[in-house]
């Protein structure tokens, strides 16, 4: 079924039903009602492709992630749908399972499918961002959010991840403990670096010193965390700051095994307040990232980009965050604060 077969049925011309379907003021609403009925009627669907090709974009906003079964990035998504669905516009989700290879390969999928504008969160492998430099000059929008490259175009949005380091830090320090350890993200990425900065802060605000043995990197999931808290409680940590709550979960497990009683023994914060966080035995001390929040904003800002058909824009925007006290860091069940 074709435009052409619904002008023959109403007897007018093609480029006039082409109008009404895509809701043109040139046509008057009587007619747009009516080819509109007769559309449905006659199970008429547009050709997307041809379309997309016509426009030079399609209606199909990209979005890629590290992965899909994370709590955080699947309420970013669905904080992005809930504002693209009803702007027009679908989404169409790529997993880049953290690997640099696979986020160019959805990159370059998008890019084949001539998607009005690219969302993204960069894989924790990816150091070479090449891929991503070519969007401008090509004048496809792009929208970062969590992980960022500063030095790419387009808008960025961010968590206060600083300031929920240093928070959660502040409060082990008033919870009484002493030799506060941290098992850090891949610090080339953004989000790790600036929780790193905001742990150190905290520190040195009151003049509490730190070793290297406190600080292992590359520690984003339960198996790495459980093998990173061997080392810092060798080297004497009594608390442990996750950059993650993947992490935290491998690290409580294995102090479980070795005996150690936390918070007790040995206090543990996370990052991200998975939804495991608050069901755990002992619950787990997290800060919240505002997903959804950031989704919404996220969409909200590369809508802005294809509306003024700027790939250029160049904003940011931090989301704010909140830590949630639990009892994986309240010494003798006594809140400090």
């Amino acid at each position: 079924m074709t435009i052409s077969d619904i002008a023959k049925e109403l007897g007018i011309t093609p480029s006039t039903v082409s109008r009404a379907l895509s809701n043109s003021t040139r046509v008057n609403e009587k007619t747009r009602l009516k080819v509109q009925l007769v559309a449905q009627r006659m199970g008429y669907h547009p050709n997307v492709m041809a379309s997309s090709l016509r426009k030079g974009t399609s209606g199909t906003i990209g979005m890629i992630v590290p992965r899909i079964n994370r709590h955080f990035f699947s309420n970013v998504i669905c904080g992005v749908e809930r504002i693209v669905n009803p702007a027009g516009f679908n989404l169409l989700i790529y997993q880049s399972d953290e690997q640099h290879d696979k986020e160019v390969l959805g990159l370059q999928t998008f890019l084949k499918n001539r998607v009005a504008g690219i969302i993204i969160s960069l894989a924790s492998d990816t150091d070479d961002y090449s891929h991503l430099q070519q969007l401008s000059g090509m004048g496809v929008p792009l929208v970062q959010f969590d992980r960022v490259k500063d030095d790419l175009q387009g808008a960025k949005i961010v968590n206060d991840n600083f300031n929920g380091a240093y928070l959660g830090v502040k409060h082990l320090i008033k919870s009484g403990y002493k030799r506060i350890a941290h098992l850090a993200g891949a610090l080339h990425l953004n989000v790790y670096n600036e929780r790193l900065n905001g742990y150190l802060a905290a520190l040195k605000e009151i003049g509490m010193g730190y070793d290297d043995r406190m600080i292992v990197t590359n520690v984003i999931t339960r198996d790495a965390g459980a093998d990173a808290i061997t080392k810092v409680i060798d080297a004497g940590a009594d608390a442990v700051f996750c950059a993650g709550d993947y992490s935290a979960l491998g690290a409580m497990l294995e102090i479980k095994k070795r005996g150690l009683i936390i918070p007790d023994n040995i206090g543990v914060l996370g990052f991200a307040n998975e939804p495991f966080a608050e069901i755990m035995s002992p619950a787990l001390t997290s800060v919240e990232q505002n997903a959804f929040e950031i989704g919404n904003r996220a969409a909200q800002a590369i809508i802005q980009m294809i509306e003024k058909k700027d790939a250029t824009i160049n904003t940011e925007e931090v989301v704010p965050v909140r830590l949630i006290v639990r009892e994986s860091t309240i010494k003798n069940n006594c809140l400090t604060f």
